[in-house]
């Protein structure tokens, strides 16, 4: 028991007229009451047990927001006593709001606090679970604050389990002990939590999204296997912080070696501030009297304007499907409600307004098996829309991250084309062109099944120091491609094409992007500027067949970044990929006056086979034949 080593009094007889049994406590509440009980792992067992026993509460409506354990109220045998009112449909009720037996009120979390003060939604009883009063006569709400302070400072009538088991948690979780008006000993292990298991599809999106964290980030993970496994992969991160609904066993290790140390918060710095705890024994001895985490209500820790004031605030959440235009479904499966609004749209708006934030839509690319995609042309019928096509920065899959943002329909519909699964991309592009979202000559993608190889991305330093991402091109990077194009001068585009093209029409601009991956390659060098990532440059190998052992090779550099060493770190990579595919040779026509492409042979350490023919060099060099 985590309290009765610290109590120095007898609580018992200083409130003991507020101790009554539990079938005592609930025979208060009348016919008709509203009555709210309490969140998630503090649910109180003995009081809702009590509750669906005592035969004298009839036609009572119960508001929850998230309960875990057995939530007998929700049993179609009690449907003429009780009515439920999910704020967030857990499994354990889900069955019985799809029936039609209970009621979903689709809210956004840190609006709940906000009805319950008004009246808007009324609350004649609060049933929750504190830790025993101390000597200031002041009980902690423990694991769970989120809507269940406001809930207990509104009630006509409070009724607590009061559980020596519930830790004392610090922030804002206290309320007088006076305001209870029945007290319910009770001294079960409270409810423990193990997270699902993830899989490889869910380990896979959390390395991508772990890439995506910069260090001093202040990060919310909600709930499923796919935020937590993201924690997994911040191991080598530094200063992160925590502003999240939801703490977990999963943040343990990363607070105890450091990972996590809030020093980079703007509000609350040195404490990780959440608004419930859902996990273990263990995680409960964590937190018990912990000074450095804190719990606040939902109307704090999900207020988007308190969101974004913490620097490079990065929200990850979930969801169901989204559709080509950056629509979100989160709640349900086609018209049946399945979890909830919750925070994820505060979290998402409040991580748009903080300064580097980083708004995530997680999900796996398809479901039932791999049957049907995810990433879908147009919502299911009847599903809800929870993010909007506004709202929405970036999506995130197995196979990458969608950058959303800023981008028009035509942009959203190839960039979510390219995170859904292979073999489901040549349809949804067909879909796309029917309701001309993009060009109808758009090139379907190469080889169906080819998965973007995001193993060979790098970051690296090229030679004068500068930092830069060297990756595979992608069907999205076409407009890119164009802007670099009609940046360059036009003795930098003589000696790309050996003619000077006026322009790079949509037609003209695909077969670079549009890339199989196995027989042709190209790769872009990718820098940060003030308007965003840029392309700086282009490095490219083709070949005939799949087969040939021999490509040939190009590049394009932004004039700014010529002579940087740019070229030389392009042909490296290219080199180390042709290796893996099979090819043992460069070959590669270069105009006389291209003196910085000769230069970038010559210092290559390759001995190379050169031939000057019709004023242009041919330059050859076999990848086992080094100088």
């Amino acid at each position: 028991m985590l309290r009765g080593s610290i109590m120095g009094f007898d609580w018992r007889e200083i409130y003991s007229k507020k101790i009554v049994s539990a079938a005592e406590a609930v025979s208060h509440i009348k016919t008709g009451s509203r009555i709210f009980i309490g969140t998630g792992c503090a649910a109180p067992q003995l009081l809702i047990e009590a509750l669906v026993s005592q035969s004298a509460v009839d036609d009572a409506l119960i508001c929850h927001l998230l309960t875990m354990g057995v939530a007998p109220y929700a049993h179609d045998k009690f449907q003429n006593r009780f009515r439920f009112n999910s704020f967030f449909i857990s499994p354990n009720v889900r069955e019985a709001v799809q029936q039609g037996l209970g009621d979903y009120t689709p809210i956004f979390l840190s609006d709940i606090p906000k009805l319950f003060e008004s009246g808007r939604i009324p609350l004649d009883v609060t049933l929750i679970q504190t830790t025993p009063p101390n000597e200031n006569g002041m009980v902690s709400l423990g694991i769970s604050v989120d809507i269940v302070k406001s809930a207990a400072e509104n009630a006509t009538l409070v009724i607590a389990e009061v559980n020596p088991n519930m830790p004392w948690t610090n922030g804002d979780t206290q309320i007088p002990a006076d305001c209870i008006d029945f007290m319910v000993l009770g001294t079960r292990p409270l409810i423990e939590f193990e997270p699902p298991v993830p899989d490889d599809v869910v380990r896979a999106i959390g390395r991508h999204i772990a890439s995506m964290i910069e260090d001093g980030s202040t990060i919310e993970v909600g709930i499923g296997a796919i935020p937590q496994s993201i924690l997994s992969n911040l191991s080598g991160k530094k200063n992160l912080g925590i502003h999240t609904e939801m703490f977990t066993d999963s943040l343990i290790p990363l607070i105890e070696s450091g990972v996590i140390n809030n020093s980079k918060k703007v509000l609350n710095p040195y404490k990780t501030a959440a608004s419930f705890i859902m996990g273990s024994k263990r995680l409960y001895e964590y937190v018990n009297q912990n000074p450095n985490v804190e719990l606040y209500p939902s109307d704090y820790i999900n207020d988007p304007f308190i969101i974004g004031r913490q620097p490079k605030m990065v929200a990850i959440n979930t969801a169901l499907e989204v559709d080509l235009t950056g629509q979100v479904c989160a709640d349900s499966l086609g018209c049946r409600f399945y979890s909830g609004i919750g925070g994820q749209v505060d979290f998402i708006r409040g991580a748009a307004r903080s300064p580097g934030g980083k708004p995530i839509i997680a999900l796996p690319s398809t479901a039932r098996g791999g049957t049907v995609s995810r990433i879908v042309p147009t919502l299911s019928n009847g599903a809800g829309v929870v993010t909007t096509r506004g709202d929405v920065h970036y999506v995130v899959t197995e196979y990458g991250v969608a950058d959303l943002h800023g981008k028009c329909i035509r942009e959203r519909a190839l960039e979510l084309i390219n995170i859904a699964h292979p073999k489901f991309r040549a349809e949804l592009l067909r879909e796309a062109k029917k309701m001309h979202y993009v060009y109808d000559d758009q090139v379907e993608p190469y080889g169906g099944y080819l998965a973007y190889p995001s193993d060979v991305e790098r970051c690296i330093i090229i030679a004068d120091g500068t930092e830069v991402l060297i990756r595979p091109v992608k069907p999205t990077d076409e407009d890119e491609i164009r802007e670099l194009f009609y940046s360059l001068s036009e003795q930098s585009v003589y000696h790309r094409f050996f003619s000077r093209p006026k322009g790079m029409p949509h037609r003209s601009a695909m077969p670079y992007v549009n890339i199989d991956y196995e027989k042709d390659m190209a790769v872009v060098a990718i820098s940060p500027e003030a308007s965003g990532d840029k392309i700086v440059s282009i490095g490219n190998y083709f070949r005939t067949n799949k087969e040939d052992k021999v490509a040939e090779v190009a590049f394009l550099v932004r004039d700014d970044w010529q002579n940087r060493g740019m070229g030389k770190a392009l042909l490296a990579q290219l080199i180390d990929i042709a290796k893996t595919r099979g090819i043992r040779e460069f070959v590669a026509s270069v105009l006389p006056t291209n003196k910085a492409m000769l230069s970038v042979f010559h210092t290559s350490g390759y001995k190379l086979r050169i031939r000057f023919e019709e004023g242009v060099y041919s330059i050859a060099f076999n990848f086992d034949d080094r100088e």
